[in-house]
C-alpha cells in the first residue's frame, strides 16, 4: 500500500502531460479527502427551491414555477458542485421521469429533485496546439445535472456510500445525489415546494470536530447564518468573567440572557424551573376541599406522571368539624374519601336531640387534606 504521490520536478525536466495532469489530481485529492472526512456532506450555500406564481394560458389554473437559486454543496465523495446563477426546472423534464398520468394519480405528492455531479466539455472550442495540430482539450467542465426522483427515491440519499479513504472525488459515471427539495405536481404544473417529506430532510454540510475554539475569547452558537432578532443563540465567553449565556438575539445584534451559568456554577434564569423529581424524593401540598372538589397535586407533579407510575400519590383527609349554631347540635363526619381522579367526597350528618328528636340531616362536609408525591425508588434504576 502507498500513499498519495505528490508530483516534484527539477531544473531541465521536460514536463510531459501526464506530469501536469498529476498535479492537478493531487490537488484534487486533497482537497476532496478534506471534505468529505472533516466535512458532513450537503448544501453549504444557497440551492433553495424558489417559486414563481403563474398562470396556465389555456385552463387559467394557477400554478408556480420552480427554480433552483444558486449555490454550492459538497457531496458524499469530497467534490464541489456549484450553480453560478439561478436554474428553473422544466415540467418536462419531470414528466419524462413520472409520467403524467401517474403524477395525476398522486396528486400533490411531494417528489424528490436532486443535484448531481458530472462533466462536461466546455462550450469553447479546444485550444490549437503550437505545431497548428486542432489539439486535445485542455479543460474539462465540473458541472451539474437536476434530477427528478419517484416517490420514495428519497431514501436513496441515506444509502449512499463514501469512496476508499485515499481516494479522490469521483468522476462520472459514479454519481452521488444531493438531495434539494421536493416539489408538488397538480394538474400537469409544479404546485408547490417542500423541504421535508416522508421523514427525509434536505441535508446540510457540517463539520467534524471534537474541539472547536475561539481566538476572540467568546465562542457563539446559533440556528441561522444571520443574526435575526428573536432567534436562540448560545455564547461561551472567556476573560475575566467566564460563562456559559442561553438567550435571544436583540435587534441591537447582542444576545439577552435567559439563562447564565456563572464560573463558580451559579445558575440565574429569567423564567420558571421544572424538572423530573429525583428517585425517592417528595413534594407535598396542603389545604382545604369540599365536597366535590379535586385536589391539586404538589407543583412539578403531572397527572401524566401519576398514570403512567412515574409518580406515586399519598392521600391523608381530616373531615373539618363545622361550629353548630347551636350548642346542643351534634355534628359526625359520614364519608371522608377520595377517588382515583383525586376528586373528595365529604358528608357530614347532623343530629339536634333537643329540637328535632329523630332526625337526622346529612349536608356536604369539609376535609384538610395533605398530599404527598413520591417517585419510587425502583423508578430509573434506583
Amino acid at each position: 500500500m502507498t500513499g498519495p504521490l505528490r508530483p516534484v520536478f527539477s531544473e531541465g525536466q521536460v514536463l510531459a502531460a501526464a506530469d501536469l495532469s498529476a498535479t492537478v489530481e493531487y490537488a484534487r485529492g486533497l482537497s476532496g479527502r478534506h471534505a468529505r472526512h472533516l466535512h458532513d456532506w450537503g448544501i453549504a450555500e444557497g440551492l433553495a427551491l424558489v417559486t414563481e406564481p403563474r398562470t396556465d394560458p389555456v385552463t387559467g389554473a394557477r400554478h408556480v414555477e420552480v427554480s433552483v437559486s444558486a449555490g454550492y454543496a459538497v457531496d458524499g465523495t469530497g467534490r464541489e458542485l456549484v450553480l453560478t446563477e439561478p436554474v428553473v426546472l422544466r415540467e418536462s423534464d419531470f414528466e419524462e421521469v413520472n409520467g403524467a398520468s401517474s403524477a395525476q394519480d398522486a396528486q400533490d405528492e411531494p417528489y424528490p429533485v436532486f443535484l448531481a455531479a458530472v462533466d462536461r466539455e466546455p462550450a469553447a472550442p479546444p485550444r490549437p496546439d503550437s505545431c497548428g495540430g486542432t489539439g486535445a482539450r485542455t479543460r474539462v467542465e465540473e458541472s451539474y445535472q437536476i434530477l427528478f426522483g419517484r416517490l420514495g427515491d428519497e431514501l436513496l440519499v441515506d444509502g449512499q456510500r463514501p469512496p476508499a479513504i485515499g481516494a479522490a472525488p469521483a468522476d462520472p459515471p459514479v454519481r452521488w445525489l444531493v438531495l434539494l427539495g421536493y416539489v408538488h405536481w397538480t394538474d400537469g404544473h409544479f404546485g408547490g415546494v417542500a423541504t421535508r417529506a416522508r421523514g427525509v430532510p434536505v441535508r446540510f454540510a457540517g463539520v467534524r470536530a471534537d474541539t472547536v475554539s475561539a481566538q476572540s475569547g467568546a465562542l457563539t452558537l446559533r440556528t441561522g447564518t444571520a443574526v435575526q432578532e428573536g432567534r436562540p443563540a448560545i455564547v461561551l465567553s472567556g476573560g475575566d468573567q467566564p460563562s456559559l449565556v442561553f438567550g435571544l438575539y436583540q435587534g441591537s445584534g447582542t444576545v439577552a440572557p435567559l439563562m447564565t451559568v456563572a464560573a463558580n456554577g451559579n445558575l440565574t434564569i429569567e423564567g420558571s424551573f421544572s424538572g423530573r423529581m429525583p428517585v425517592g424524593s417528595t413534594l407535598v401540598t396542603s389545604g382545604t376541599a369540599t365536597d366535590g372538589m379535586l385536589l391539586p397535586l404538589p407543583a412539578g407533579i403531572t397527572a401524566e406522571q401519576v398514570a403512567d407510575g412515574r409518580a406515586l400519590v399519598h392521600v391523608h383527609l381530616t373531615p373539618r368539624v363545622s361550629p353548630a349554631r347551636e350548642e346542643s347540635v351534634l355534628h359526625v363526619p359520614a364519608e371522608a374519601t377520595v377517588d382515583a381522579d383525586l376528586r373528595v367526597r365529604c358528608r357530614a350528618r347532623l343530629y339536634d336531640p333537643l329540637n328535632a328528636p329523630g332526625e337526622v340531616v346529612e349536608r356536604p362536609g369539609a376535609v384538610d387534606f395533605l398530599v404527598v408525591a413520591a417517585v419510587p425508588a425502583t423508578n430509573g434504576g434506583g
